[in-house]
């Protein structure tokens, strides 16, 4: 034992959200040895990232994944985490803090990380069941409640963090109405355009929007029933988000006599008025300023955590500029500085209307002051730079609006490769804005660790841990730093085809990451070495972002096979095969005699019942197709989808209805099975069977996913494949209900959708992932699970639609169809 080591001091945390538990880790690098550190949260919760509930609401992410620090975390730091408890009272005089359970601890130093609340409008109905804000994962967890319960909801506030609700709650199949009292949205950090912008795409993804609506009343008869506007205007809703703003939380502090004015008072060395206090994040007033994003928060963590560590510390915080993205899905959205300008400002203007980009630039004294992008956001880290820079433009003054890569090329640059681009950057320049780790450390960390992978840079920095929308500039810097080491990815990394160098997994990582939206989008943003792309990389592209923006991406159909664009199988006589839907293999008389008429009428050569029990008519001319499709449409058949990567067929057995031994009504099963998941398009073919005992007779336990009924309820199945490599399925888990059957199901196959790269069955992706990791998301995380399902379910409204009634005889997308006329 070091008998000179000095007593360790008691430091308690007041609030165990971002601030507070980055102040801890600041001081842990600085002094690990200097506390003794007692942590009290009022959720029942270790620290998780607030700013990525909208991803928790949208279905993209769970609670687990937003933790920043585990259980693990503060037991290795010696750290005494208290959850559910919140701090009462401060006695400044004998330096201790009492909590709601009436804990008393005592402090040498305090830190209050007390955040903020949720500001509510003074109208009657706020104490209505149904009516929450958007501030921490109960919060959330009630708009989930509510959204499989009731289908109106109504977001009070139009800023950043009421779309985030709204974009969440439309993804979670809500109706949803904004209010907003402003003319336009997100004023704060919008100009006009760019908001009309804004407003004019979620309106197109079917939000109802209210700007200029000031609210009176939210009513309601013992729940919620909507509110009612200023203007005399009602808005029915089921559930009503308010999110209008937030203010600093300063109970706790005002109740113990330290300074208060809208927050706690702090110097530029963070403490309080109280020299033993210290105060950080939202809840602390900085120079008559108050604070609600993330970055400066860092910047305070680290100034409290010198001085916490060091009596003679020196370091003070200086409020720097702050830039703001928007995280709706989709939308690629950035704002920064003093956007707006005035008399002495100048501004550079870019707009496209086709691809719906706009940029406006904002210039002080040959200076970059402000920017805001819409469309096309990926030079913002670059823009943010040169404004916190201050630097005169320069030359760079002509080009500066058409982005860094172009200006690179101005400059004399070979090409227009983002690596370029990256390694112009100053090591003081921030790549993940989620957590404020810039370019010098994200290098020295891959020089000091060895790193060589995306994830180990983020489990040593945290860069690209939150959003993920930095992936593909720590990415670069890989590039940047290992050369062709970096080449040596994981096994299955190689690249998707000869138009690019990045793997399935990183193109599906940017799309979502970077928020691509179309082709030329990706292949501009990834660096495609050909205009166009080709015939391997259009039609994978077409599916990662048909599954990733489902409603907003447009089917490309020319990225489709001959089989998926001519919704028929071509045989190798140039005929098609065409296979009307028969749901769960269940026929009728009428269908059949529809069948035998347009057999008869169109002198269809073959008709064949194929192994997944449907009606395969075969020998049909191409000009015939969409004659045949209308007369089996009016029979009330719709497409098969059998020549599809999608949904094929859900075989049955007659299961307990008539089968002697059957135990569930296997036939009734499929048949819902079939209802919910056709139309779904998948990295390859789908086929499911649903059997009524274990005799097996529909054969499950070789389909994509199978189901096997037994006395106590379902077994279900995964994985399997009956083609050339025939696989039997694993055994995913055992449920009692159809309920669970069908939830189980979309869960499972929403995975495959997003795992999975293209042409990838089932069998093969289950087996390169492990079945531990889909029981993991699939069967024990009951919440991971039931978003998977809702997303699967979202993704049903745009996909069921029948392609045979869109291409009649007459219609403009028949035409393909046509007979060339004969030139003579």
């Amino acid at each position: 034992m070091d008998t000179h080591m000095p007593p360790r001091q008691k430091l308690v945390v007041v609030g165990n959200g971002m601030a507070g538990m980055r102040t801890v880790d600041e001081l842990l690098k600085r002094a690990p040895l200097k506390y003794d550190i007692t942590v009290f949260g009022a959720e029942p919760h270790v620290n998780y990232d607030r700013i990525m509930l909208s991803s928790v609401l949208a279905g993209e992410k769970d609670l687990e994944q937003i933790v920043i620090n585990p259980r693990s975390w503060y037991d290795e730091n010696g750290i005494d985490l208290i959850v559910g408890d919140a701090v009462v009272a401060i006695d400044t005089a004998a330096r201790t803090v009492t909590s709601a359970a009436g804990r008393v601890v005592a402090y040498d130093k305090l830190l209050l990380a007390t955040g903020s609340r949720p500001i509510a409008p003074p109208v009657p109905g706020l104490d209505l069941p149904g009516v929450c804000a958007f501030r921490d994962i109960a919060d959330v967890n009630t708009m989930i409640q509510a959204s499989e319960q009731h289908s109106r909801a109504i977001v009070i506030g139009g800023g950043l963090l009421g779309l985030e609700a709204a974009n969440g709650l439309l993804r979670r199949g809500m109706q949803v109405a904004v209010v907003h009292l402003m003319g336009t949205l997100m004023e704060r950090q919008l100009d006009k355009a760019a908001a009309e912008l804004l407003q004019r795409e979620l309106d197109e993804r079917g939000m109802n929007f209210f700007t200029n609506g000031q609210t009176e009343a939210i009513f309601g008869d013992g729940r919620v029933q909507g509110v009612r506007l200023a203007d005399g205007r009602e808005i029915p809703g089921d559930l009503v988000v308010l999110a209008i703003g937030i203010r600093p939380n300063v109970d706790l502090a005002k109740a113990a006599g330290l300074a208060i004015n809208r927050g706690v008072e702090v110097g530029d060395d963070m403490r309080t008025s109280v020299p033993e206090i210290f105060a950080v994040g939202e809840c602390v007033e900085h120079r008559g300023k108050t604070y609600g994003l993330v970055a400066p928060l860092w910047d305070m963590a680290k100034v409290c955590a010198d001085h916490l560590a060091r009596e003679d510390a020196v370091s003070d915080y200086v409020p720097a500029a702050m830039a703001t993205r928007l995280k709706v899905t989709g939308i690629d959205l950035f704002s920064a500085g003093d956007f707006i300008g005035d008399e002495t400002t100048e501004e550079v203007v870019f707009r496209d209307a086709a691809r719906n980009t706009y940029k406006r630039l904002v210039l002080r004294d040959d200076t970059l002051v402000g920017a805001v992008l819409y469309g096309d956001a990926q030079d913002g880290g670059w823009y943010f730079q040169l404004l916190r820079e201050g630097k005169p433009l320069g030359s760079l003054r002509d080009t500066v609006i058409f982005g860094q890569a172009f200006g690179n090329l101005a400059a004399g640059a070979p090409t227009a490769d983002p690596t370029v681009a990256v390694a112009a950057l100053p090591d003081a320049a921030e790549i993940c804005g989620c957590n404020g780790v810039c370019k010098g450390k994200i290098l020295g960390a891959i020089a000091e660790h060895g790193l060589t992978t995306p994830e180990g840079v983020r489990a040593r920095t945290k860069a690209s841990a939150s959003c993920g929308s930095c992936t593909p500039q720590v990415e670069q810097l890989l590039t940047l730093a290992l050369g062709d080491g970096y080449a040596a990815k994981p096994a299955g990394e190689k690249p998707m085809c000869k138009c690019t160098s990045h793997s399935h997994d990183q193109v599906r990582r940017a799309i979502t990451g970077q928020a691509l939206r179309t082709m030329p989008e990706v292949m501009g943003a990834l660096g495609w070495t050909t205009p166009d792309g080709c015939h391997v990389c259009r039609p994978a592209l077409n599916f990662y972002l048909l599954v990733a923006w489902p409603g907003e991406y447009v089917d490309d159909q020319q990225s489709r096979f001959v089989n998926e664009r001519m919704h028929a199988n071509i045989q190798k006589d140039g005929t098609y095969s065409v296979i009307p839907r028969m749901w769960g293999g269940l026929t009728t008389a009428d269908e059949l005699r529809a069948i035998a008429d347009v057999v008869d009428k169109y002198a269809i050569p073959t008709v064949k019942v194929t192994g997944g029990q449907r009606i395969d008519l075969l020998g049909v001319k191409r000009e015939q197709l969409p004659h045949v499709w209308k007369d089996l449409n009016d029979a009330g058949m719709v497409s098969g989808h059998a020549y599809g990567k999608a949904l094929r067929t859900v075989k049955t057995c007659v299961g307990s209805e008539w089968c002697r031994f059957g135990t569930q009504d296997s036939t009734g099963m499929g048949v819902k099975l079939e209802r919910m998941t056709w139309g779904s398009w998948h990295a390859h073919k789908v086929k499911l069977a649903v059997s009524g005992c274990p005799r097996n007779c529909a054969e499950a336990t070789i389909k994509d996913f199978g189901v096997v009924a037994v006395d106590s309820g379902w077994e279900l199945h995964v994985g399997g494949n009956g083609g050339i490599h025939v696989r039997a399925t694993d055994l995913l888990c055992k449920v009692t209900t159809e309920e669970e059957v069908l939830e189980y199901c979309g869960a499972y196959l929403q995975l495959y959708r997003e795992e999975a790269r293209y042409l990838e069955r089932t069998a093969p992706w289950l087996e390169r992932v492990g079945l531990a990791h889909v029981k993991a998301r699939v069967v024990e995380d009951e919440a991971g699970r039931r978003a998977l399902h809702a997303k699967f379910l979202h993704a049903q409204t745009f996909s069921q639609n029948d392609p045979w009634a869109e291409r009649a005889p007459g219609a403009d997308a028949a035409a393909p169809f046509r007979t060339l006329a004969t030139v003579e």
